[in-house]
């Protein structure tokens, strides 16, 4: 009976790599001579030991110069594109699911958020993951990690490219997605050709995990995007009122309180893009042939300005003028569900005016934060008269004198601001000037020369203004009141 050999060598498995045993018990795992130099020498064996001696070492499946990984590199390869695409894409995630999860408007949005960085904590598991797995596969489960994490990345991409195509913007970001929906196809084909799934426990468990996941993904999503933002309606309850006169009779004017209020009760708090308040006086001659009907379009501005048109047949030539104007909250602000803002304001007159009627204006536009986000340089007005002000700058003999507001819109679900050139939200204001607001991709800053911001607006598409006014709920509130002004000096008080 033969004395029993200390060290025996296993044949090579389909990767290369041999097992190494001492009496029965395995000692550890080599992929060329120098590794199992290495495993004998932690053992004590000595680095010049004969590895030929067949008293000493028994090869099975080949002998000492059979290493179908010597050199490994495939393998390394192999390992080196798991790991810059899984990385690649855990980053992409965690981009995504960080503005959420942290400031998300809603629960559904947030937990939207909170998947992504859940996928993103999932495949930074699987980094190690991926080593062990095209190495010596000591972690069970590292075949169903990495499967995971890839497939991860191919439903975000495939996400990604989606939405993507409803714009199809140039965009680097897209290049990118594309780099890693390409690399998830790669990995899935590696990961199908190497049969992973066999060294998965309960395959089936698994695979119907993975699908509720995504599931639970896509529906949560759906419920931020499309869903919640159409059932939530705004409401708001606006007032502009006439309050009692205040006069004194060694005084040739008359002080008129106005009185404006607006509160936000809707379930959805919104921004403040632009507001304004004007009061208008109307001037008319009586019309004893009743020939008022025919004249009602020939102002122009009163008919811009007024609430609903309208004509009276015993008015003829009616003329209205700014009295006052000013800005109500200011743009940037909030309205918060629930909150309300009010102002009061003295409007003069002098008492022997000829003024017939007095009719306020209270309007603003607001965008909702269900939708989007709007950057705080956006709370920063710009004054388009002075020089100072760079691109915002624009002659005051073709411009006016306006207050602009400029600034950066995110969409709330971070999906879509990664598909999507950057969007931004321009208003302007001025006494007397009826204020606008408008989204779309221009940029002040990145134009090389200065332009009014009303030839910026008409050389905009109107099919994209209108697209991006739905898309982040761009909405105008306006109420009106108007007051006879002979009613208002008979309840002048002193």
């Amino acid at each position: 009976m033969g004395i029993r050999p200390w060290v025996v060598v296993e044949p090579p498995d389909r990767r290369g790599l041999r097992r190494i045993t001492i009496l029965g018990k395995t000692v550890g795992s080599a992929w060329s001579l120098r590794e199992l130099r290495r495993v004998l020498g932690r053992l004590g064996y000595p680095d010049d030991m004969d590895l030929d001696d067949r008293s000493r070492v028994y090869w099975r499946g080949g002998d000492s110069s059979v290493w179908p990984d010597e050199k490994g590199w495939r393998r390394r390869v192999v390992i080196a594109f798991m790991l810059v695409g899984l990385l690649g894409s855990l980053a992409l995630h965690v981009v995504i699911g960080w503005a959420d999860a942290w400031g998300a408007l809603t629960f559904a949005q947030r937990l939207v958020g909170a998947l992504f960085l859940l996928a993103g904590i999932v495949q930074g598991i699987a980094l190690p993951a991926v080593v062990d797995y095209w190495g010596r596969r000591q972690v069970r489960l590292s075949g169903a990690l990495v499967l995971l994490g890839v497939l991860m990345a191919l439903a975000t991409t495939t996400l990604l490219l989606f939405l993507w195509l409803q714009e199809q913007e140039f965009i680097a970001t897209v290049l990118l997605v594309l780099a890693l929906w390409l690399w998830s196809l790669w990995a899935l084909r590696t990961l199908i050709h190497e049969r992973v799934w066999r060294g998965i426990p309960h395959p089936r468990k698994f695979a119907a995990g993975v699908t509720a996941t995504a599931l639970l993904t896509a529906i949560s999503l759906g419920y931020s995007i499309l869903y919640q933002p159409i059932v939530a309606p705004l409401h708001f309850v606006l007032n502009a009122e006439f309050g009692t006169p205040q006069t004194d009779a060694d005084s040739p004017y008359i002080h008129v309180p106005l009185k404006l209020y607006a509160k936000n009760t809707g379930g959805i708090p919104v921004y403040i893009v632009v507001d304004d308040y004007t009061v208008r006086g109307y001037l008319a001659e009586f019309s004893a042939s009743g020939e008022g009907m025919k004249e009602w379009n020939d102002d122009e501005e009163r008919v811009r300005w007024q609430w609903a048109s309208e004509a009276q047949a015993f008015e003829s030539k009616v003329k209205g003028e700014v009295i006052s104007a000013g800005q109500f909250q200011g743009p940037g602000s909030t309205l918060d569900s629930g909150e309300e803002f009010k102002m009061e304001k003295v409007i003069t007159l002098p008492k022997n005016t000829r003024y017939e009627t007095l009719d306020a204006v209270l309007q603003f536009a607001v965008l909702r934060q269900d939708r989007g986000r709007l950057d705080e340089e956006f709370g920063y007005q710009k004054l388009s008269w002075i020089k100072s002000e760079g691109r915002y700058y624009c002659p005051p003999a073709g411009c006016g004198e306006l207050l602009i507001h400029h600034g950066r819109v995110r969409y709330n679900v971070n999906l879509i601001n990664v598909t999507r050139k950057p969007r931004y939200v321009a208003a302007y204001w001025s006494p007397g000037v009826e204020p606008d607001a408008f989204i779309s991709s221009f940029n002040f800053k990145k134009e090389k020369k200065s332009q009014s911001i009303y030839d910026i607006y008409e050389g905009l598409d109107e099919n994209e203004l209108k697209r991006e006014a739905e898309r982040y709920g761009l909405t105008w509130i306006s109420v009106n009141s108007e007051v006879s002004v002979k009613g208002l000096l008979k309840q002048a008080q002193p």
